[in-house]
C-alpha cells in the first residue's frame, strides 16, 4: 500500500466513527448468567486466554492459561487448566489442571471437536533456548483426546522449526469445510535482543493434524506498520474463501483473504469497519443462521468510553453481526464498557441460540492488569434477542 493510500485511510477514519449506518449508540447486550475466574496472589496470579468445546453428554469444557506462581508475566510459570459446566454455563466447576507445565510456560488454549469426532488443543509451549540468555522459544503444540478430555495423547509439534517466537492466539485453531486444519501464526523474530515486527504464516494439516507444514507464503506489512502483523485469526466465509482479521497499531483491525485454504494470502488491508487499539478480536459463525459475529475493542466513537488510564486501554468490548460474509456489519451492542477495566482474548462457542464467551477482564480495585482475570458468560443469538 501507498503512504498517500494509508493516509488516506487514516483521514477516513473519523467519518467512519461518524457513519449513521454504524449501529445505534449505547446498546448493550443483556448477558446470562457471569462467572469470574479470580486471581490470587501468590500461587494464581493470572487466569486468561481460553477455549470452550461441547462434550458428547452436554457438558461445556472451558481450557484456559493458569499461571501458578507470582508472576503474572506472558513468560511466567503456567499450566493448562479448566472448569466445566453441565447446566449450559449457569455453574461452573472449580478449576483442574489438565496439563502441567514442565518447561517455562504453557498458554493460549485453543479447543475444537474435528470432523472425526476426535478433540483437538492447542497451545502454546514456551522454553529457554539454552546459550541464548533472555531468548525464549515460543511454539504451538496440538494434542488429541478420544474419551471426551478424560485423557490426551502426547503432543504433535506443529511449527518444525528451529527456535523461534511464534504466536498463535487462544481459539484460532479453525477445520474448513474440506476437512483441513488450519492455524494462524504471527512470527516475530529477534531483532538485536528484542522481538521484531511480525510477519503471519499458517500452518496446516490435511491428515486431522497429524502431520503439519506451512502455507506456501507469509503475509508482510507494509512499512508503515509499527510492530508489524500480530495476533491474526480466521474464518472460513460461505464462497470458501478464507478471511484473516489482523491485530495492529494502525488504528484499526487489518484484513487478507485466501482463496486457496490458507496456501497463498492477499496482501493485508486496513479494515475500517473494526477501528480499535492494538489489541486482538475474534470472528465466528453462528451455526443456526450462518451469520457471522465479530467482537473486539471498538473505538467507534459512537460507543467510545472516557479512560483516564491506559492500563485499561481495552474498552468497550462490543459485538456486531454480518449476514453477508463481512461486507457490512450491523446490530453493534456492547458487551463491556467499564473505563476501569479492560476486556479481549475472547472466546466464542456456539450452543443452540446461546454464545458463549470467555475473555480477560481484569480491573481495578483488584487488578493491575487485563490478562489477570477471564469472565465466563453467554449471551442469546439467532432466534433470541440481544
Amino acid at each position: 500500500m501507498s503512504k498517500l493510500h494509508f493516509v488516506g485511510t487514516l483521514l477516513l477514519l473519523p467519518l467512519l466513527w461518524m457513519n449513521s449506518t454504524q449501529a445505534a449508540v449505547k446498546k448493550k447486550v443483556k448477558k446470562n448468567m457471569e462467572h469470574i475466574l479470580k486471581h490470587t496472589i501468590p500461587g494464581n496470579p493470572r487466569n486468561s486466554e481460553g477455549s470452550f468445546v461441547k462434550l458428547a453428554d452436554g457438558t461445556l469444557f472451558f481450557a484456559y492459561s493458569r499461571y501458578n506462581e507470582t508472576s503474572s508475566g506472558d513468560h511466567a510459570a503456567a499450566d493448562i487448566a479448566a472448569v466445566i459446566s453441565k447446566d449450559n454455563g449457569v455453574s461452573w466447576s472449580a478449576p483442574f489442571i489438565v496439563r502441567k507445565n514442565t518447561k517455562m510456560n504453557l498458554m493460549s488454549v485453543s479447543l475444537l471437536r474435528l470432523q472425526n469426532g476426535r478433540i483437538a488443543m492447542v497451545y502454546l509451549e514456551k522454553s529457554a533456548i539454552p546459550g541464548w540468555e533472555n531468548f525464549v522459544d515460543c511454539r504451538p503444540k496440538i494434542i488429541f483426546s478420544d474419551d471426551e478430555t478424560r485423557s490426551w495423547s502426547e503432543p504433535v509439534e506443529i511449527a518444525n522449526v528451529p527456535p523461534a517466537y511464534l504466536v498463535v492466539n487462544n481459539d484460532r485453531l479453525i477445520q474448513l469445510k474440506s476437512g483441513r486444519l488450519l492455524i494462524p501464526a504471527a512470527h516475530h523474530m529477534y531483532d538485536d535482543g528484542r522481538l521484531g515486527d511480525g510477519i503471519l504464516k499458517f500452518f496446516i494439516s490435511d491428515d486431522n493434524g497429524l502431520t503439519w507444514r506451512t502455507g506456501k507464503n507469509y503475509i508482510y506489512p507494509t512499512p508503515n506498520l509499527s510492530r508489524g502483523l500480530m495476533e491474526p485469526g480466521v474464518v472460513e466465509l460461505s464462497d470458501g474463501k478464507v478471511m484473516c482479521f489482523i491485530r495492529t497499531a494502525a488504528g484499526c483491525q487489518y484484513k487478507a483473504f485466501s482463496h486457496d485454504g490458507g496456501e497463498s494470502w492477499s496482501i493485508a488491508i486496513p479494515a475500517p469497519e473494526f477501528i480499535s487499539p492494538e489489541s486482538p478480536m475474534s470472528i465466528k459463525r453462528a451455526p443456526v443462521s450462518g451469520k457471522l459475529y465479530a467482537i473486539w475493542n471498538d473505538y467507534n466513537a459512537l460507543r467510545s468510553v472516557r479512560i483516564t488510564n491506559r492500563r485499561w486501554s481495552r474498552t468497550p468490548l462490543v459485538l456486531a453481526e454480518s449476514a453477508d460474509d463481512g461486507a457490512t456489519w450491523t446490530n453493534h451492542r456492547i458487551l463491556e464498557d467499564s473505563p476501569t477495566n479492560g476486556y479481549c482474548y475472547i472466546a466464542m462457542f456456539f450452543n443452540g441460540d446461546r454464545l458463549h464467551l470467555g475473555y480477560c477482564c481484569g480491573g481495578e480495585p483488584d487488578c493491575t492488569s487485563t490478562l489477570q482475570e477471564t469472565k465466563l458468560c453467554s449471551v442469546t443469538v439467532d432466534g433470541g434477542t440481544l
